[in-house]
């Protein structure tokens, strides 16, 4: 058997994604249909085809028992009976192979074949068909003409009803049905048999061009039918690619937290001592050096310790956030409090600069439960970073305040800002803006991300907002049921709440 060509195949999937084309596929593919590979859904039509001529089985021999107790009254009954049993033979015929072909007996069948053996016996039981308009025939009797006519009509239109979809077939059974009837009227030569040959032929047209129109239909129905179970097969695809890169994503993902957790814990051991010898030596405990830059040497170690240790500290608290290790040890507190007391710690970085501090803390706020320690970590953090990209003179605004009873803070300053499309990326680790690695600001991009995993962490929600040149602004929001309410204000609101909806059962 032939198949497409890889051209054929190549255009067949342009098309696809043309809608423009998708008519010129149609048109060659039901040309392909003689020799070619079949499609899916010329199977479909030949599942359709057998489904129907199953189901309107009843339809012939109904009206061929009619034809045949009608037909008594013009020749013998043996002869009436002979021919009803030629049509149900037809009838056998046809039905065995639609049962064959919808139970696969034979699946190396091609569909042409299939079509082949249909259309020999659909010419058959046309044939059968057209015997009572020989055998049943009475010159001059009008009456029986057009009964004889309308049963075979009442024929072809079942018939083309149930082959709608295989124009072979239809020509074979109907054509043949009509040429026939045409005949028989012609051979009368009465003006009225020619008009019923006439009406004979226009019905014939008619329906074949509704056939025409429904086969199109039933074709293209078929068509996106095999595009949309294509399409959902290929999403499937995508999506396990998808399911399998997340998990692969995922695994890298916990191996990377594991292995920074354990180097981390590896290297702290050996740091700790460099701190404390290199802390001896920038001091002078053991004596005085005999070469004075020793001693500056010492304190650049010490201070370059220091900041390894914090660095490594970082990487701890983001792996323990990103293995869901971090627990909260929650306890009332205040966050201006809490703000004041780290911006003491940050204050001559601040003066070094020379940036002037705007300070805006509501001492009088209700408590917020959270733990002291990650509280303290996002002040340092966001003032950390405030601090190193405001410029020299620059200002940098602290703000803490209760809305729609959130507890926020907010931590802005006047640096050069952040582009719009690289805010969000921020939020992940090991992320640094632009304008710090254009002005070479020190760094590893963790301290956002260490923000943004403690506040996920207390159910808030950080807010970054920055115009390049003007500065940024950082918020952070902490959920309503985290605010401690004096007793009588939450008396005050329970009994509110318990009279509001006293109200609305009596109103």
């Amino acid at each position: 058997m032939l198949g497409f060509s890889s051209e054929t195949r190549g255009t067949a999937e342009f098309d696809r994604a043309d809608p423009a084309a998708i008519g010129r596929t149609k048109r060659r593919r039901a040309l392909l249909w003689d020799g070619g590979e079949p499609e899916p859904w010329q199977r479909d039509l030949l599942t359709l085809f057998a489904s129907n001529q199953l189901k309107t089985a009843p339809a012939l021999p109904i009206l061929a028992l009619i034809l045949t107790i009608v037909g008594v009254r013009w020749i013998d009954g043996f002869t009436s009976l002979l021919w009803l049993g030629s049509v149900l033979v037809c009838q056998v015929l046809q039905h065995g192979l639609c049962l064959k072909y919808l139970r696969n007996d034979n699946p190396s069948i091609a569909p042409v074949e299939w079509i082949g053996m249909l259309t020999a016996a659909e010419a058959f039981a046309a044939s059968c068909w057209s015997i009572p308009l020989f055998l049943y025939w009475q010159h001059g009797n009008e009456l029986q003409h057009v009964f004889l006519i309308a049963i075979l009509v009442a024929v072809i239109a079942v018939r083309i009803i149930v082959a709608s979809n295989f124009m072979p077939v239809i020509i074979a059974g109907t054509g043949f049905l009509t040429i026939l009837i045409v005949i028989r009227c012609l051979m009368a030569q009465t003006v009225f048999d020619a008009h019923i040959a006439a009406i004979a032929i226009v019905t014939e047209v008619f329906l074949l061009q509704l056939t025409r129109r429904l086969q199109e239909t039933a074709r293209e129905m078929l068509t996106y039918k095999q595009q949309r179970e294509e399409l959902i097969e290929r999403l499937e695809r995508a999506r396990n690619v998808a399911e399998e890169a997340r998990e692969r994503a995922e695994e890298a993902n916990r191996a990377k937290s594991k292995f920074l957790a354990a180097m981390s814990h590896e290297l702290r051991t050996p740091l700790n001592a460099i701190l404390g010898y290199s802390e001896i030596l920038a001091q002078e405990m053991m004596g005085s050096h005999a070469v004075p830059a020793y001693k500056t040497y010492a304190g650049d170690i010490h201070h370059s310790g220091q900041h390894l240790l914090s660095l490594i500290n970082d990487i701890l608290d983001l792996s323990r956030i990103e293995a869901g290790r971090q627990e909260l040890k929650e306890e009332p507190l205040s966050l201006a409090e809490m703000g004041a007391s780290c911006l003491k710690l940050m204050e001559g970085q601040a003066k070094t600069k020379k940036l002037k501090l705007q300070i805006a803390f509501e001492r009088s706020l209700p408590k917020l439960l959270a733990d002291p320690r990650h509280i303290k970590q996002i002040w340092l953090n966001l003032l950390s970073n405030a601090i190193k990209f405001t410029p020299d003179g620059g200002k940098i605004t602290l703000e803490t305040g209760l809305e729609a009873e959130r507890h926020y803070l907010i931590v802005a300053d006047t640096g050069h800002g952040i582009p719009k499309d690289e805010i969000e990326s921020l939020r992940e680790a090991f992320i640094r803006g632009s304008n710090a690695v254009k002005r070479a600001v020190d760094g590893a991009g963790l301290g956002l991300s260490i923000v943004n995993g403690l506040i996920q962490l207390h159910g808030g929600e950080l807010t970054i907002t920055s115009d390049l040149g003007k500065g940024t602004a950082i918020r952070v929001a902490f959920p309503s049921a985290r605010t401690l309410w004096p007793q009588a204000k939450a008396s005050e609101a329970q009994t509110s709440a318990s009279q509001r909806k006293l109200i609305a059962l009596t109103a």
